[in-house]
Formats: structure tokens, C-alpha cells, sequence
């Protein structure tokens, strides 16, 4: 999930109402913008249960599985997801940007699903800039020379980290909770308790017992599912949508992915030498050009209060506060996401 530094201070921003429509873009001024609300309907119920359409393609050190809707030949849009989710999060975002003429691709992120190691002697490493690379090797297996970047916890993260290294690559973002690369020695430090105690699992896999339970089917998806309730308070999931997620964790490297990833951040595991240039420039904390937009949810326990990590974007910009909806915005509020991905895409 996001990270513990810029969101230590958590709060619930309110609830909202209308459901937002589709129709027209939206342009802003970055230098007039200010964080508004934008309006969205409480976990409206899910229209789809499945992508028509499921691929594979060797891409870098991966066999990388995903989605894709949408005309073959249309401007592209790559949706990533976060922890613990996986594609479906975006199954009712993919349909919305495919009418609109755009080429959706929703890929596995490794250790999910049927994404997989093409090496058995690979190191099961989930290091902020591994993690941006294998998207980076996807756009080129599948001949992509850029496309917008949207996405949310461990997904804002990896497109934050291209657009700010390869900005290319990226014709717009949509970053849910802002600006998330990791500073992992700024991690090291502690935050206030009353924060501290929203990144439990954390802590919990960075012990041999936490562990162990993400290696058992049972008390791994007990866990998830756990966490699906603790950061979306409002979303009425069932137990058909949690399980169709839920296979996405029988990847046999899931559990060796998710810890090394939170273990990483911490600085409490280490990363491969052959990413170090990449980390010593993401900690410098660079600053992101392409056009964004970024997404607050207001019932996220991780969202801070106003717009922290605004510095980090000098381009076109748009701040939106999602009120009445939790962590997992693009399956909560759909067509809220769509929308800031039509509208990052005009400014």
C-alpha cells in the first residue's frame, strides 16, 4: 500500500454525493488549480465481473499477464493496481476509457496473478524501481512508446517513478494519494503513533510470524480481506468480488514479493545493486513535469489533509478531493477514475 512517510497524517475528509458523469473533458489552469471536491456515488454497485479479454507476454525478467480493452490502434491507457488487489480493480474503469476510443491495458504486477518469473534463479525482489521497469519492458514488448499512466498504492507508486525517469513514456497521470516514491531512509524515522498504527501489516511482515501467514492461503486471504474493510469503511463488497481478486494471490511468489516490498521500504531488506542508480535518483525526490492529476479519496485512512506532495509536480496539475469513498477508488468510484484519466489526458 502507499507510503508511511507522506501520509502519516490521516484523516477522513467527509462523505460525498452525485455520481459524476462522463460526458466532455476538463482542462485546468496549474497555476489557478486548487484541490476540489469531486463528486461520487458511495460504492456504487459493479457493472462487470470479468475482462473479456486476458493476454501474456514476456516482457524483462517477467511473463507478464493482463487485461486489454478497447480499439488495438487507440491512444493508450495502462491502469496498475496496488495491494492487495490486483486487475479487477480497474474492471468497470476498462470498459468506460475503451468506449471513449482509448487502448486499455490492466497488467499483473509481479507475484499476481499470471504474471510470472521467467527464471527460477530471478530474485523475488518488489523494490519501487524493479517494480516501475517491468512496465517500462511491458510498453516496449508491446511496441507502446507512451501512454497515460493511472493508478493507485503500490500502481501510483510505479507510474509516479516513470513518469519522474522516463517522462517520455508518459502523456499524462492520474496518481491516486499524490506523489508515493519511496525515501526509504526518511522511512526509518517513526511518525506519530496515532499514524503508525494505520500501517500495521507492515510491521506485521516484517517479522518471520507475518511471514508465515502470507504463506498460508487461510490467514492470507483472512488478512486482505481484513485490510479491503479497514480502508474502505463504505465499500459493500462481497464475497464473490473479494474472491475473484483473492486468486490473484495463489501467484507461488506472491508472499515472496508482497514482504520483500514492505521489508524494502523500511530499509530492513535489501535491494539488487543492478537498480541502484535508479534509487539514488528517486531519492533525491524528483520532481514530476507530465500533466496530472491527482486523487484523494476522502475516506482513505492514508490520505492526508490538503495537498502535501503538490512541489513534486511542476506541469499542468489538478488537485481532487473523492469524498465518500476509500483506498480502492477505482473500483469504489469507477467512473470518477475514468474521468480524471479523460480529463489528465486534456490538460
Amino acid at each position: 500500500m502507499i507510503d508511511r512517510r507522506t501520509f502519516g497524517k490521516a484523516v477522513g475528509l467527509g462523505t460525498g454525493a452525485a455520481a459524476l458523469s462522463l460526458t466532455g473533458s476538463h482542462a485546468a489552469d496549474a497555476a489557478a488549480a486548487a484541490p476540489r471536491a469531486a463528486d461520487a456515488a458511495p460504492a456504487a454497485p459493479a457493472t462487470h465481473t470479468a475482462f473479456p479479454v486476458l493476454k501474456q507476454i514476456e516482457a524483462g525478467v517477467l511473463d507478464i499477464g493482463y487485461a486489454e480493452a478497447g480499439p488495438a490502434h487507440g491512444p493508450v491507457v495502462i491502469c496498475l493496481h496496488g495491494w492487495p488487489y490486483d486487475i479487477h480493480s480497474y474492471v468497470d474503469v476498462a470498459p468506460l476509457l475503451a468506449e471513449r476510443g482509448y487502448r486499455v491495458i490492466v497488467p499483473y504486477l509481479r507475484g499476481h496473478g499470471s504474471t510470472r518469473f521467467l527464471s527460477s534463479r530471478t530474485v523475488r525482489n518488489a523494490q519501487q524501481s524493479a517494480v516501475a521497469l517491468d512496465i517500462v519492458a511491458l510498453m516496449d514488448a508491446l511496441g507502446i512508446p507512451e501512454a497515460v499512466l493511472a493508478g493507485f498504492d503500490w500502481g501510483s507508486r510505479t507510474a509516479d517513478i516513470i513518469a519522474a525517469l522516463w517522462p517520455e513514456r508518459v502523456t499524462a497521470l492520474v496518481s491516486t494519494s499524490g506523489y508515493l516514491i519511496t525515501d526509504v531512509e526518511a522511512q526509518k524515522s517513526p511518525i506519530a503513533p496515532a499514524a503508525e498504527h494505520n500501517w500495521w501489516y507492515q510491521y506485521y511482515f516484517a517479522t518471520e510470524r507475518g511471514r508465515v501467514a502470507l504463506e498460508t492461503p487461510e490467514l492470507r486471504d483472512e488478512l486482505c480481506q481484513l485490510v479491503w474493510k479497514l480502508v474502505s469503511p463504505t465499500w459493500q463488497f462481497d464475497d464473490a468480488t473479494f474472491r475473484r481478486t483473492a486468486q490473484a494471490f495463489q501467484n507461488p511468489d506472491y508472499a515472496a514479493v508482497v514482504i520483500h516490498n514492505y521489508r524494502w521500504r523500511l530499509g530492513l531488506a535489501e535491494g539488487e545493486h543492478r537498480y541502484d542508480r535508479y534509487e539514488k535518483e528517486l531519492a533525491t525526490r524528483p520532481v514530476i513535469h507530465v500533466p496530472t492529476i491527482t486523487l484523494s479519496p476522502g475516506l482513505d485512512p492514508f490520505t492526508a489533509s490538503g495537498d502535501p506532495t503538490r512541489d513534486r509536480f511542476t506541469g499542468p496539475y489538478e488537485h481532487r478531493v473523492v469524498e465518500g469513498i476509500g483506498h480502492n477508488l477505482p473500483q469504489e468510484a469507477p467512473a470518477v477514475f475514468a474521468q480524471a484519466v479523460l480529463d489528465a489526458a486534456n490538460l
